[in-house]
């Protein structure tokens, strides 16, 4: 088997938003965790915690999810971008263009409920990591879990597999950190991260995604 270089797991890494059944195995988790845990982290602080949950918990806690009323407050404000003219448009783009795939109409209420409703159960996906950290953790340290969480999201494509970072999840933090054991008052739960081997006959997972041009967000200078 070739192994997969670091370009190629970027370039083939997507949200997938349509899984098998596939299990995914314990020890391959395990060894991606094991790497991961050597991403970049400021001061060594190391802020990421997580839990990763499969069969019959996870299916208990969607569950409860289904039956429960998303959280308000929420856990934490992701949508403020939207009020910057070319994030909002980036954001429709990619939102036409996904349900465009999955031959959604716009005012198709009931099939964009579904699709809510799929968020909530990540897509069938085997497994999901949920992520959370301690509420003292500042800016830099939401960084650190980011640049981890992406570390993890490589090292899965380099085992075959495939995800999809789900703050959706987050509209039911306190439920969540209720299930799994953590304390709302000491930790902020971040997002989910959905696990899995793709559906390749979904087109969910194969529409068209924009990404700006380099000169659009990145300038050089002194070369």
């Amino acid at each position: 088997m070739t192994e997969m270089t670091v370009s190629q797991a970027v370039l083939s890494r997507r949200s997938i938003r349509a899984f098998t059944s596939e299990a995914v195995p314990f020890d391959v988790l395990h060894r991606v965790m094991d790497k991961a845990r050597w991403a970049p982290s400021g001061c060594n602080f190391q802020p990421w915690e997580a839990t990763i949950v499969t069969g019959a918990p996870l299916a208990e806690l969607q569950q409860k999810m289904l039956a429960s009323p998303m959280q308000d407050p929420p856990e934490y404000s992701w949508s403020d971008p939207e009020v910057i003219p070319e994030c909002k448009a980036r954001l429709q783009q990619v939102g036409a263009a996904m349900y465009q795939a999955m031959g959604i109409g716009r005012s198709d209420s009931d099939a964009r409920n579904d699709f809510v409703r799929n968020n909530v159960l990540s897509f069938n996906a085997p497994a999901v990591l949920l992520c959370y950290f301690d509420r003292r953790m500042g800016s830099p340290q939401w960084s650190d879990v980011g640049m981890w969480l992406q570390t993890i999201m490589l090292l899965l494509r380099e085992e075959g597999l495939d995800s999809c970072p789900q703050e959706f999840l987050a509209m039911h933090a306190k439920l969540i950190k209720e299930f799994i054991g953590v304390s709302d008052e000491t930790h902020i739960f971040f997002c989910g991260i959905a696990i899995g081997y793709r559906d390749e006959s979904a087109a969910v997972n194969a529409f068209a995604r924009e990404r700006e041009p380099v000169e659009g967000n990145i300038r050089f200078l002194g070369f």
